[in-house]
């Protein structure tokens, strides 16, 4: 991608959703949870073993990366006139 944006810079991520009418408590306690397992060497071992590392947060947080992603990959779709099909 660099080739033709020179700086750009492309990563994989994952993360987990839940419905917008989950009660923010559900929310919350699922966030803490996965901070939990984020945190915990074992996984953060397993991870950097095929090259990943891990990014705790908040929900709101995780809002951020989607909108910050979408608004990245969508100047490379219409740079590139990618159409679906």
């Amino acid at each position: 991608m660099g080739d033709f944006l020179p700086g750009f810079e492309a990563s994989f991520w994952g993360g987990f959703g839940a419905p917008k009418s989950t009660p923010l408590q559900i929310v919350e306690s699922l966030n803490t949870e996965i901070n939990a397992c984020l945190g915990d060497p074992k996984i953060k071992a397993r991870l950097a073993e095929f090259g990943g590392t891990t990014m705790a947060g908040s929900p709101a947080d995780f809002g951020s990366l989607i909108i910050e992603e979408t608004a990245k990959w969508g100047k490379v779709v219409k740079y590139a006139g990618i159409k679906p099909e």
